[in-house]
C-alpha cells in the first residue's frame, strides 16, 4: 500500500515565511497604535506642564554706586541694562548694569520738593508751587545691545500753576492728551487739577480744578486712578472714595480699612489697571479691595489677604497683570498673584544690607533692588503667575463681580481684561450635552437594537440595520448646520408643540400598541410579517401635525400668549440654540454607534439559548428579558460607553447649535460650551506659548485622559458582566 504525503506535515517555507510576515505586521501595527497614544499623552503632558511649574528669579550684581541723598525714584529698563536713580535734591543718575558708566544730570529748574508716583514717574515742584510731571523712559539702543534714558523737562506750557496752594500730598495720573494732579493742602481742602495738552500753549497756565473738603478731616495719603476719575484719600483706617463729576468733586463712601485683627492701614497702591486697591497693614498684611455692587450700588470691599513673615520694604504692583511684587525687611523678595492667591516665586536677596530702593520693569521681566551701594537685577521667568489649580477648580472672585464664580473668559476688548481660566463651566457645558444626548439616544438606540435583532424579520432587518449604519457616515457639520440653522427656529417657534411631543410621543405610541393588540388576530395577521413598525408612522406623523398646527392655540391657552416671555417672568431664560436643540441633534448622531453596536451584541447570542428557553415554556418577552439580554448585556453596555464617548467629544454639533456661552445652568433652554467645541474656537486665536495656549492642550488631555477612564471603566465591566453570564 503506497504512503499518502499530507501537505500540512511537509516544511513549506514560504506559508512560513508569509505566516511570519502578516504576524509581523499585525504586531507592529498594535504596537503602533499603542505607541502613538502613548506619544499623544506625553506630548499633551509636556505642552501642559509648564503651566504648573514654579517661577525663577535669577540675580546678577552690577556695579556699586554711591549716592548719598535720600532716593526719590528709581526705574530699571525692559532689557536690565539700563537703571535710573532719582535723588530728592534733583539728581539723576543712570548706569549701565552692564559696564558700569554712570552719567549724572541736574534738573535745571528752582525744584523744591519731588514726589514719586509708583512706577510711572515722579512730581516736581518748585519754589512757586507749580506742578510738573516727569515720565522718564527708556530708548533701546540696538548698536549698543542697550537702553539709554530720555527725560524731558518740563517746559513753559508743562507747567501746572496752583495759586499758591500749600500743597501737603500730591499725586498725578497722566495720559496722551493730558496730566491731572490730586492734591491736598494744609487746610484739609482736596483739588482734582488738570489741563488739556495745546501745543500752542509756552507759559504756565492756571488748570480746570474741582474740590471737595476732606471727609475725613486730616490726610495721610491720597491716590488717583489712571483716568483721574477717582481718588482714595485715606487718614488712618479711614478712607474717602471720591468720585470726579461735572462741576466739582463727589464724596462717594467712605470705607473703614481696619483689618478683622484690628490692624493699621499704612500704605495704598493701585494694581494693575486700578480697579483693586492694595492696602498695606502694620502686621504683616496686604488686603486686595475692589468695588462690588450690592443693593445696586458700588462699594468698596475687602476681597483677599497676603501674609508675609517680616514687615515690608516696599510693593511694587505688576504692570501687565494682577501681581504685585513685595521686598521684605530679612531680604526676602517675593512675587504675589492676586486671583490665584499663589506666592508665584520666593527668594533671597544676594545681600542683607537695608533696601534702598527697588523698581520693576514695563513688561515685568526685570527687577532691580538697591541694596547699601549694591544693585541687583533679577531676570524673572514667571511666564503664568495666574494659573493654579484653584484658579481652575474653585470659585474665584474676580475684579467687579458681585461674588466668587467659576468663569471661563479669555478674551476681551480692554487692554486692561484679565484672563478667567475656570475649566469647571465648560466640563460642565461637556457633561450637559452628553446627557441630554445620552437621554434622547439611548433608549431610542437600544430599543430599536432589540427590536431589530429579536422581533424583525430577516429580510427587513437587511433593509433597516444597513440604513441606521449608514447614518453613521452623515458628516456631523451637516447635522449642526440643519440644527443651527432649521431646527432651533422650529422649535422656537413652536416650543408648546415640541414639549407636548416629548411627552405624549411615547405615550401615543405604547396607546397604538396596545389597540393594535386589541384588534382581532383576523385582521392584524393580515399585515405582512415585517411590517407591523410601519403601522406606527401615520400615527407618529398625524401626532406631530396635530401639534404643530395647534401649537399657537396651545401657547394661547397655556402659556399666555408667548411661552419665551411666560419662561422669563418664571426666572427660565431662553436661548434659541440651547440644550434641547443639542440634544436633539447629537443624539441623532449617536444613535448609529449604540444601535450598531447594541444590535450586533443582542444577535449574536447564540440561538439554542434561546430555543430552549421557549422549549421550556418561557414566553418571549421573558426569554428576551432573562436570557437574551442578559447574555448581550456586557455588548449593549459597551454601545452605550460607546456612544458617551462620542458625545463628550463631539465638536462640531455643540459648536453650531449651541451659542457656546461658558454658563453653568441645567435649564434645558440655554446653551453652553463644551471642551472640545473651546478647543476648536480658541485654538486658531491663541498665542503659541501662552497661557490661553496651553491651558487649551490641557483640556485635550483632559478629554483624552477621560476617553481613556471611560473605555477602561467599559472593558473592565464588559469583561466582569461576560464572566457573569457566560455559565447561561
Amino acid at each position: 500500500m503506497a504512503t499518502a504525503n499530507f501537505s500540512l506535515q511537509t516544511k513549506d517555507r514560504k506559508r512560513l515565511m508569509k505566516d511570519r510576515l502578516v504576524r509581523w505586521i499585525v504586531s507592529f501595527g498594535g504596537l503602533s497604535v499603542l505607541a502613538s497614544l502613548i506619544f499623544i499623552f506625553v506630548y499633551l503632558a509636556y505642552v501642559t506642564f509648564p503651566l504648573f511649574s514654579e517661577a525663577k528669579v535669577s540675580w546678577s550684581q552690577g556695579v556699586e554706586i554711591s549716592i548719598d541723598k535720600p532716593i526719590t525714584y528709581s526705574a530699571i529698563d525692559d532689557h536690565g541694562t539700563q537703571a535710573a536713580f532719582v535723588t530728592s535734591n534733583g539728581e539723576i543718575i543712570e548706569q549701565s548694569l552692564r559696564s558700569g558708566q554712570q552719567t549724572l544730570r541736574q534738573i535745571p529748574i528752582d525744584a523744591v520738593k519731588l514726589k514719586a508716583v509708583n512706577n510711572n514717574g515722579f512730581i516736581v515742584i518748585d519754589s512757586k508751587q507749580r506742578l510738573a510731571f516727569i515720565q522718564p523712559k527708556f530708548q533701546w539702543q540696538p548698536e549698543k545691545g542697550e537702553s539709554t534714558l530720555e527725560l524731558e523737562l518740563p517746559k513753559g506750557a508743562d507747567w501746572i500753576a496752583t495759586n499758591a496752594i500749600n500743597t501737603s500730598l500730591v499725586t498725578a495720573a497722566s495720559d496722551s492728551n493730558q496730566t491731572t494732579f490730586a492734591m491736598v493742602d494744609d487746610k484739609g481742602l482736596i483739588y482734582l487739577m488738570w489741563q488739556t495738552a495745546d501745543a500752542s500753549m509756552t507759559q504756565p497756565q492756571v488748570a480746570h480744578m474741582l474740590t471737595t473738603i476732606a471727609p475725613l478731616g486730616s490726610v495721610d495719603e491720597i491716590v488717583l486712578t489712571p483716568d483721574a476719575q477717582t481718588i482714595y484719600a485715606r487718614s488712618g483706617n479711614e478712607l474717602a472714595v471720591i468720585r470726579r463729576g461735572e462741576s466739582d468733586l463727589i464724596v462717594r463712601e467712605l470705607v473703614d480699612l481696619t483689618a478683622p485683627n484690628d490692624a493699621k492701614a499704612i500704605g495704598l497702591k493701585l494694581l494693575s489697571g486700578a480697579h483693586s486697591l492694595l492696602v498695606e497693614y502694620d502686621n504683616n498684611q496686604v488686603w486686595q479691595w475692589f468695588d462690588v455692587v450690592k443693593q445696586d450700588a458700588r462699594q468698596l470691599t475687602s476681597i483677599r489677604s497676603f501674609d508675609f513673615k517680616a514687615p515690608l520694604d516696599s510693593l511694587l504692583p505688576e504692570h501687565l497683570n494682577k501681581g504685585f511684587i513685595t521686598v521684605l525687611t530679612d531680604g526676602t523678595f517675593q512675587s504675589n498673584y492676586t486671583t490665584s492667591e499663589r506666592v508665584v516665586l520666593s527668594s533671597t536677596l544676594p545681600n542683607q544690607a537695608p533696601v534702598r530702593t527697588s523698581a520693576l520693569s514695563n513688561n515685568n521681566l526685570y527687577a532691580l533692588v538697591l541694596s547699601g551701594d549694591s544693585p541687583y537685577v533679577g531676570k524673572i521667568d514667571s511666564p503664568h503667575p495666574e494659573i493654579s489649580f484653584s484658579a481652575l477648580f474653585d470659585k474665584v472672585w474676580y475684579e467687579s463681580y458681585p461674588e466668587p464664580e467659576f468663569v471661563w473668559q479669555t478674551t476681551a476688548a480692554s487692554d486692561e481684561f484679565e484672563g478667567k481660566y475656570s475649566l469647571v463651566p465648560i466640563a460642565f457645558g461637556t457633561i450637559k450635552a452628553a446627557l441630554f444626548a445620552m437621554l434622547f439616544a439611548v433608549p431610542i438606540a437600544v430599543f430599536g437594537a432589540i427590536y431589530t435583532a429579536y422581533f424583525m424579520s430577516s429580510s427587513m432587518r437587511k433593509v433597516v440595520k444597513p440604513t441606521i449604519e449608514l447614518m453613521e457616515a452623515l458628516p456631523t457639520v451637516i447635522i449642526g448646520f440643519l440644527a443651527g440653522l432649521w431646527f432651533a427656529p422650529i422649535v422656537e417657534t413652536h416650543l408648546p408643540a415640541v414639549l407636548l411631543l416629548l411627552i405624549t410621543l411615547p405615550m401615543i405610541c405604547l396607546t397604538a400598541g396596545v389597540i393594535w393588540y386589541l384588534i382581532p388576530r383576523q385582521y392584524t395577521s393580515k399585515l405582512p410579517s415585517g411590517l407591523h413598525p410601519f403601522t406606527l408612522i401615520p400615527v407618529i406623523i398625524i401626532a406631530m401635525y396635530l401639534a404643530m398646527t395647534y401649537s399657537t392655540d396651545m401657547e394661547v391657552l397655556f402659556f399666555h400668549g408667548d411661552a419665551r416671555v411666560f419662561l422669563a417672568q418664571h426666572g427660565i431664560d431662553f436661548d434659541q440654540r440651547n440644550a434641547l436643540v443639542v440634544g436633539f441633534a447629537m443624539g441623532f448622531a449617536v444613535i448609529p454607534t449604540i444601535f450598531t453596536i447594541a444590535e450586533d451584541a443582542i444577535f449574536s447570542v447564540p440561538k439554542h439559548l434561546s430555543d430552549g428557553s421557549l422549549a421550556l415554556g418561557a414566553t418571549q418577552w421573558q426569554t428576551l428579558v432573562y436570557v437574551v439580554l442578559l447574555t448581550a448585556s456586557p455588548g449593549i453596555f459597551s454601545a452605550i460607553m460607546m456612544g458617551l464617548g462620542r458625545a463628550v467629544g463631539e465638536t462640531m454639533i455643540v459648536l453650531m447649535a449651541t451659542g457656546n456661552t461658558p454658563i453653568m445652568d441645567w435649564n434645558i433652554f440655554e446653551g453652553m460650551r463644551t471642551l472640545s467645541a473651546t478647543m476648536a474656537v480658541e485654538l486658531p486665536e491663541s498665542e503659541v506659548g501662552s497661557s490661553h495656549y496651553r491651558l487649551l492642550f490641557l483640556i485635550a488631555l483632559i478629554l483624552f485622559s477621560f476617553t481613556f477612564v471611560v473605555n477602561s471603566l467599559a472593558e473592565w465591566v464588559r469583561q466582569r458582566l461576560r464572566e457573569k453570564y457566560s455559565a447561561l
